[in-house]
């Protein structure tokens, strides 16, 4: 009998148990869910003033002109200089960190750097923002002899630091995964360390290391308090990497607390924030199917 009542109170707590992290993971999807409706709701509004089209093509924001203009063409441009110029600044420092912490770099090395790396991660976006705002841009001002300081290089400069902790630790992780049997290999048919990094261990971890950047891409992409501090916060179409521009997450926190809540600027800055919510969700989407992909080859591999 009592072992009766252990296996039946052991069983109630698993389901206990079960049911908690069950409930925790159904809260996460009600929040995505919540996100989602709150953004259609209030963002489709605007499109009874302009179409899709004018709104995503049009030149020229201007939402408190009379009439107004609802053009996000150089918000999303914006955002896509600072994020290209990220990128190319980002993409050979991470990655180039992950090989050498993972393939090169000793245990007592490893230990110093690896944490040092980490911190960049934990430091606030607003610091980074007014490192950027306090030195860098007037550094490069004076370094280019260019106008203003504030422009998408200085934000990609500083962006490109704030990915470099997630492109380096998911790259590292996905070189972990790459068996050892593979270098084993490579050494053993007389390839030596270089050869072995660029021509075995990289195609392996190739699609590890893909997700890696597209999820680096999406937290440069959604970065807000950084670029609104030294993007130099100008609503025009760039043309170099020395303009100012305005990308699309400074727009909405610079405009909220002026847009009045039901007006056509209000649900404009929402309809911003839905393209901005879509474009972050098919990056992770694509990181997601090319990190699947990459545990199947591993799979069929072993």
């Amino acid at each position: 009998m009592p072992q009766l009542c252990e296996l039946f109170m052991k069983l109630n707590n698993e389901k206990i148990i079960r049911s908690a992290f069950g409930g925790l993971a159904l809260a996460s999807l009600l929040f995505l869910i919540g996100i989602i409706l709150i953004l259609f709701k209030e963002g489709l509004p605007i499109f009874r003033i302009i179409n899709l089209f004018e709104f995503i093509g049009g030149k020229a924001w201007y939402p408190t002109a009379d009439p107004p203009e609802f053009g996000i063409l150089p918000l999303i441009l914006g955002t896509l200089w600072i994020t290209v110029g990220a990128m190319l600044f980002c993409i050979p420092i991470g990655i180039g960190s992950a090989l050498f912490l993972h393939e090169i770099a000793s245990f007592r090395l490893r230990s110093i750097l690896k944490p040092i790396i980490e911190i960049l991660a934990g430091i606030p976006s607003i610091v980074y923002g007014f490192f950027g705002m306090v030195i860098i841009a007037p550094f490069l001002q004076n370094l280019l002899d260019i106008p203003i300081g504030q422009c998408a290089l200085t934000a990609s400069l500083i962006l490109g630091i704030m990915a470099v902790p997630t492109v380096c630790s998911l790259a590292e992780d996905a070189l972990s995964f790459v068996p050892k049997s593979f270098r084993e290999a490579s050494f053993a048919l007389g390839a030596n360390r270089w050869q072995t990094l660029t021509r075995v261990v990289i195609p392996a971890a190739g699609s590890g290391i893909s997700t890696a950047i597209i999820l680096g891409m999406s937290r440069v992409v959604g970065e807000t308090m950084t670029v609104l501090m030294v993007a130099g916060g100008a609503a025009m179409i760039p043309t170099s990497f020395f303009d100012p521009v305005r990308p699309m997450t400074a727009t909405i926190a610079a405009e909220m607390g002026e847009a009045s809540v039901g007006g056509s600027h209000y649900h404009a800055l929402f309809a911003i924030g839905l393209v901005l919510f879509l474009i972050t969700m098919a990056f992770n989407i694509i990181a997601e199917l090319i990190s699947c992909n990459f545990r199947l080859k591993l799979g069929l591999g072993r």
